[in-house]
């Protein structure tokens, strides 16, 4: 679901354009919103499920996925259905970084576990490309509203039965580097919206220019959080440590 909603509306821009009377620069947002809060707050997530319970927070993140997904189809205007793309990709930045951890405590005989962890990067790597074809298939066939309303009963499922079937983690003490999530994700943002404005109004806009600076500054206060937080979401002598991927210790990740 997560990955395939990266890669679905796609094939059904030109039609959101049309039924939302979006502008060509504001359509790409569409895309962006999504992508943004999910890359974003990806690393937010992952602490979450360390700090509150794997499972617990899988089921709150697909809850909120789903509810932003009806709301995306149901949509009437432009900015409702970027909102709604935004709290998509953040619930999806939830949700995603329990998936694969609750996957490694289920399967836990090294063969079994082998296989599932190859079926799941098997439909990880297809999603974005399933993507594309059932939103095209979707959009031809109904209507691009279909492309988020199918997350809906899948949503509601992995909620339903997730407490049957999945295992939960213990809580573990920590913090959360919410400073560190919030200057990393709008300092993307505004990096991304001064290259979308700069595409229409030029680089000399004083639009473009602000956006790149506040961008600039965003992520220069995202480092300097990260060099002082106790616990940074993204420790930055990860980028100094050379040692190869097979030498790196479970502490070390």
């Amino acid at each position: 679901m997560i990955i395939l909603d990266a890669s679905v509306v796609i094939t059904a821009l030109p039609k959101i354009r049309t039924s939302l009377h979006f502008s060509p620069t504001n359509l790409s947002w569409v895309q962006n919103a999504y992508t943004l809060t999910f890359g974003g707050l990806l690393l937010l997530g992952a602490r979450a499920g360390d700090i509150l319970g794997r499972r617990r927070v899988f089921v709150a993140g697909i809850a909120v996925f789903t509810a932003a997904s009806l709301a995306g189809g149901l949509a009437q205007s432009a900015t409702w259905l970027l909102i709604a793309r935004a709290v998509q990709g953040t619930a999806g930045a939830v949700a995603a970084p329990s998936t694969l951890a609750l996957l490694m405590m289920t399967f836990t005989n090294a063969r079994e576990r082998a296989r599932a962890v190859g079926l799941y990067s098997s439909v990880s790597g297809a999603g974005s490309s399933v993507g594309l074809v059932v939103g095209g298939l979707l959009t031809n066939a109904l209507s691009w509203r279909w492309g988020l309303f199918i997350n809906v009963p899948i949503g509601i499922a992995l909620v339903v039965l997730a407490p049957r079937y999945l295992p939960e983690t213990e809580p573990r003490p920590g913090r959360f580097d919410i400073t560190g999530a919030i200057t990393s994700t709008l300092g993307m943002t505004a990096i991304v919206y001064a290259f979308v404005r700069a595409a229409s109004d030029g680089w000399a806009d004083r639009g473009t220019i602000a956006s790149f600076g506040a961008g600039a500054v965003l992520l220069a206060a995202f480092v300097t959080t990260e060099k002082r937080a106790d616990q940074p979401i993204t420790p930055l002598r990860l980028f100094a440590d050379r040692a190869p991927f097979p030498a790196r210790t479970s502490h070390d990740c």
